[in-house]
């Protein structure tokens, strides 16, 4: 099925300025200091995210911005590179949540 309508990005969503939470704050601050270093390649890339959630009502896409936000900061690229995704969500044990990713280059027949 294709809509015909242009897509609404997260920015187009909401008015005025978002400030970030003291809760995403500390999100991001553990991120950064969790990822290992990596070399990110050039060109086009593919994003590979498996989430662990406690919740089985937790949604795929909702923690997809604001972890892609600290891979961008962590390993500076711009996440306009990312041109193709794919996430999973699995069901574990309150305490055991965990994401779990991969940042690889698209190989689109270049």
């Amino acid at each position: 099925m294709i809509l015909s309508i242009k897509p609404l990005s997260v920015n187009e969503a909401w008015q005025g300025r978002r400030v970030k939470t003291k809760k995403y704050r500390n999100f991001e601050k553990a991120v950064l200091l969790m990822l290992r270093p990596m070399d990110i390649p050039e060109g086009d890339l593919e994003l590979h995210l498996k989430w662990g959630f406690s919740s089985a009502g937790s949604d795929w896409d909702n923690p997809i911005k604001p972890f892609q936000d600290c891979l961008q900061k962590k390993y500076s690229f711009n996440d306009n590179r990312v041109v193709r995704a794919v996430t999973e969500k699995v069901k574990v044990k309150k305490g055991e949540e965990f994401i779990q990713f991969e940042i690889i280059k698209l190989n689109n027949g270049a």
